[in-house]
């Protein structure tokens, strides 16, 4: 494998392995960490000259064996039985999460923030406009931006897109 096919990887699959991560973690800086790892442990795998059949399968496989890692230096968990091999539905529910984030990180600055500030910290209309100075019709507004925008990115043709933390 090239270098430039190296960084094609990282490109397509550092933010879906990173959503893996956090999920089996839950601290985003340690999910961070934790798929950087995984990339040093692939880049000096491949540098030794082993093939990777599957560089996708190796990563998943490679991040979900450092989460485990982790998880037992802190004690969380005894075995590897808590956590279940990586299969189609983790790599495809790793991949909507990072297309979600990467449409959210898309949205114009305030909309994002008054988006963020209600689905991922459940404050209220009213709490947000107080929190923001702007008026609650500012804050409904802005959602109205947020979900047509989200919309739009995350419709492939005329199929809708299920936002699932909505």
């Amino acid at each position: 494998m090239t270098t430039r096919e190296f960084e094609l990887h990282f490109k397509r699959l550092y933010l879906p392995l990173g959503m893996y991560a956090l999920r089996l973690v839950d601290d985003a800086d340690v999910a961070e960490d934790l798929v950087q790892d995984a990339f040093m442990k692939a880049w000096l795998y491949i540098g030794n000259g082993d093939d990777i059949d599957s560089f996708s399968s190796f990563m998943y496989r490679t991040v979900r064996n450092i989460c485990l890692t982790y998880l037992r230096d802190k004690h969380e968990i005894l075995d590897a039985s808590f956590i279940p091999e990586v299969d189609d539905d983790d790599i495809d529910t790793s991949f909507r999460d990072a297309r979600i984030w990467r449409a959210i990180d898309d949205l114009p600055e305030k909309c994002r923030e008054v988006f963020l500030l209600s689905k991922r910290d459940g404050l209220t209309n009213e709490e947000i406009a107080e929190e923001l100075g702007i008026s609650i019709k500012t804050v409904k507004n802005q959602m109205t931006k947020a979900f047509g925008r989200l919309r739009d990115a995350l419709t492939d043709g005329h199929k809708p897109f299920f936002l699932p933390f909505l």
